[in-house]
């Protein structure tokens, strides 16, 4: 037993006595460089244009008035016969409405599209 203790002493004192200390040439700053440098790199490909996306879309969804041509997110093309707080009601075909969420809209149609 005082053989493996003296073996694994004599394997790792070396390192802890001869062990130089770390530079103190770089800030603290200078080591964290990177990592804020992948955070903006993050921020700019990721976080802006999905905060950009939202914002035009939830504009878009605020402007919808009767009237309007959408595209439902499922394909669904329809005028907006009614809008109430959350859900809207489409016209889809001569006396055939449909209730769908708000949400649900992905786009609005231009003047003159026909679906």
């Amino acid at each position: 037993m005082k053989n493996l203790i003296f073996e694994t002493l004599s394997i790792l004192l070396p390192g802890f006595l001869f062990a130089q200390q770390p530079q103190s040439g770089g800030s603290f700053i200078v080591s964290l460089l990177p990592l804020i440098l992948i955070f903006v790199i993050f921020y700019l490909l990721l976080i802006l244009p999905q905060s950009r996306y939202e914002k035009k879309r939830r504009e878009m969804l605020a402007s919808l008035r009767k009237g309007d041509r959408v595209v439902t997110t499922g394909g669904i093309i329809g005028t907006i016969q009614k809008i109430d707080e959350d859900v809207i009601t489409l016209r889809v075909a001569d006396n055939v409405n449909i209730k769908v969420e708000k949400q649900a809209v992905r786009a609005v149609l231009e003047k003159g599209v026909e679906g």
